[in-house]
């Protein structure tokens, strides 16, 4: 039996979702809680093996971290999660064992927490190329704590984007990507360069980026 805690900001929804997979044979749903504090809690007092979390992407990877960090021994399963490639690494950064896209059904978040507890990480071709060219590049960088290098393309392209100061419902027509995807890029370039605001990141991945090439070649540029 794996035994959940179900984390979701909006009452309805989490309750339906406790009471569907506390009718599934594999799962027992100990807890269901609307945010990362009371998930904390409730694993305190508490042996969960999964938690189930569907918040906002723009909160939801901070949230995973700090859920990670205060049970490390927590297989954390994702929900709503975007197909896209530089998403899914951002999220499995964050430390998630298992996802369910936006389109997922219950049998596949089943399947996901089964999956999590065998270490499985079901995923499409395009995002299991995504996650080795990551580690990939982590690998071939392994001193590099440069925070601009840990940025994605992605990442960078929306930085720049911003730098032309397009607002984030404009970067994601431009992308043609959805608005809540361009949120979460954008969180996790802030999170990361250590900015508050889209503008001081886009500064900040500039300083930083001249930082890194040195000052000799710093004398080169136009």
């Amino acid at each position: 039996m794996i035994d959940v805690v179900v984390v979701a900001d909006v009452r309805l929804y989490r309750e339906g979702l406790a009471d569907v997979l506390g009718r599934q044979g594999v799962l027992r749903v100990g807890a269901a809680v609307g945010d990362i504090p009371a998930a904390i809690a409730a694993a305190r007092g508490a042996v969960f093996d999964v938690a189930v979390v569907g918040l906002e992407a723009r909160d939801g990877l901070a949230a995973v971290r700090e859920l990670r960090e205060s049970a490390p021994g927590l297989r954390v399963v994702a929900l709503s999660v975007a197909d896209e490639p530089d998403e899914v690494v951002a999220w499995a950064e964050a430390g998630i064992s298992a996802y369910v896209t936006r389109d997922g059904s219950i049998d596949e978040l089943v399947a996901a927490i089964v999956g999590a507890m065998r270490d499985e990480l079901p995923c499409s071709d395009r995002v299991a190329a995504a996650l080795l060219r990551r580690v990939t590049a982590l690998a071939s960088r392994p001193g590099d704590r440069h925070p601009a290098a840990r940025l994605t393309r992605r990442e960078r392209e929306i930085v720049a984007l911003i730098d032309e100061g397009l607002a984030n419902k404009e970067i994601a027509a431009r992308l043609q990507i959805e608005l809540p995807t361009v949120k979460n890029h954008v969180h996790h370039v802030l999170e990361k360069l250590g900015a508050r605001r889209r503008s001081e990141a886009a500064w900040r991945l500039r300083q930083q980026d001249l930082e890194a090439v040195g000052p000799d070649l710093r004398l080169s540029l136009p």
